[in-house]
């Protein structure tokens, strides 16, 4: 028995010379998994939409870096970034698809139907406009993928549902990612990260009230944020031991893995929630104020 779990145990991934892209590569979780990465000995390439931070945070990593300013929900764009980082280094052996955005606070009635499509393009669609084009290559080398999902994926859809919806939905492209690369050798991590102290975070949960608001009403030890930093250890972590799943903080761990029981138990409780009643009826009031 000890032999079987050993033969299905994946490799450990070393990353000395491998080459390793990253989408949203200069920010936030992207930016401390790329500068980590490359002190691991990794050939890294920054892929940004903003091309001053792109190019400035490759100044900084020196030797072994590449920036490219491509938008991930542009599919010609992301395959010519693709193919760019591997005429340059001669290969990719890493692909962490990060990229992501937040909608604006609001319910799915009130909502611009444009601000869903834009999440779905970016959150959804732009995972598989990275991961797509790279896969010959990682195929060829034995490569590995980090999908960031979030912990959003089970948690309830209120007041900002297309990002709910957006990484439950790269949660399952994740999985058939998973599934369908095991006989060609490639590797697949969905990482679920609960609050990291991020911009987009505290553009979310600090500087809009409903964010504040939706964030008091989190158990506290759910209110804990990672630093980017950790979160980019975390995903450095999982590339060298081809970890099929990282949730980080770890007391998001019993919410996710018993998320088919207590979402139904959370949802019955929360649409008896007088409280959050008023805070969607004051929200949709918001938006008609200011969309008269």
């Amino acid at each position: 028995m000890s032999s079987l779990f050993k033969r299905l145990r994946p490799h450990k991934f070393a990353l000395r010379g491998k080459v390793a892209l990253v989408t949203g590569g200069a920010d936030g979780i992207g930016w401390e998994t790329t500068q980590q990465l490359h002190q691991q000995g990794c050939k890294v390439v920054i892929v940004d939409h903003n091309a001053v931070a792109a190019e400035a945070a490759c100044n900084t990593l020196g030797q072994n870096a590449l920036w490219v300013c491509a938008d991930v929900t542009d599919r010609a764009a992301m395959q010519q970034a693709i193919a760019q980082a591997i005429e340059h280094f001669g290969g990719l052996d890493v692909v962490v698809a990060n990229a992501g955005i937040t909608p604006p606070s609001a319910t799915l009635r009130t909502s611009r139907l444009e601000d869903f499509d834009k999440v779905m393009a970016v959150n959804v669609t732009g995972v598989l406009n990275t991961i797509h084009p790279a896969l010959e290559n990682l195929i060829e080398r034995q490569g590995h993928i980090v999908v960031v999902a979030s912990c959003a994926a089970f948690c309830p859809p209120v007041a900002g549902a297309a990002y709910m919806i957006s990484k439950a939905a790269v949660e399952q492209l994740a999985r058939g990612l998973k599934l369908e690369l095991v006989p060609h050798g490639v590797t697949v991590t969905t990482a679920y990260f609960g609050l990291v102290d991020t911009q987009l975070a505290q553009a979310t949960l600090d500087h809009d009230p409903v964010g504040q608001s939706l964030n008091q009403r989190l158990p506290a030890f759910l209110q804990k944020r990672m630093a980017p930093k950790a979160a980019g250890l975390v995903l450095v972590k999982a590339i060298q031991g081809r970890a099929p799943v990282v949730i980080a903080p770890t007391g998001w761990m019993p919410y996710a893995w018993l998320r088919g029981m207590a979402n139904p138990l959370f949802d019955k409780l929360l649409v008896n929630d007088t409280q959050l009643k008023h805070l969607l009826l004051d929200l949709e009031q918001r938006h008609t104020n200011n969309n008269p």
